[in-house]
């Protein structure tokens, strides 16, 4: 087994339960981290047989320019895609961070992260 990881996918996505952040936006930053078998490309060193980094960005690109209130809910969606387009997956770790978030204080960051394993 091995691991592949994404750092700091950032974006500009529209996320938040206040009016303003559907309308403002604010910057994003995503990252992912995905358990699969490397064997296989480890010996062809073929692309066919690994998990292809360039999918799982355009998976978290895609899900993150949908609008969701909560982190929890596009993280949840972005799990979801991986397991359903990537079969070789085995075990997913996913946060999301709202950078400067709209809380009344001064706080660099906002992170949730999720970890799930396919049934």
């Amino acid at each position: 087994m091995g691991i592949i990881k994404l750092k700091n996918i950032r974006t500009y996505s529209f996320h938040g339960c206040l009016v303003e952040e559907s309308k403002i936006g604010s910057d994003y930053s995503v990252d992912l981290e995905i358990k699969t078998d490397m064997r296989k490309s480890m010996e062809t060193d073929e692309l066919l047989d690994t998990v292809d980094y360039v999918h799982l960005n355009k998976i978290v690109m895609e899900e993150m320019a949908i609008r969701s209130k909560l982190l929890e809910h596009v993280a949840h969606r972005i799990v979801q895609r991986v397991f359903r387009e990537i079969a070789s997956v085995s075990r997913i770790i996913v946060s999301v961070s709202k950078i400067n978030p709209p809380i009344g204080g001064d706080v660099e960051a906002v992170t949730i992260q999720l970890e799930e394993y396919r049934n």
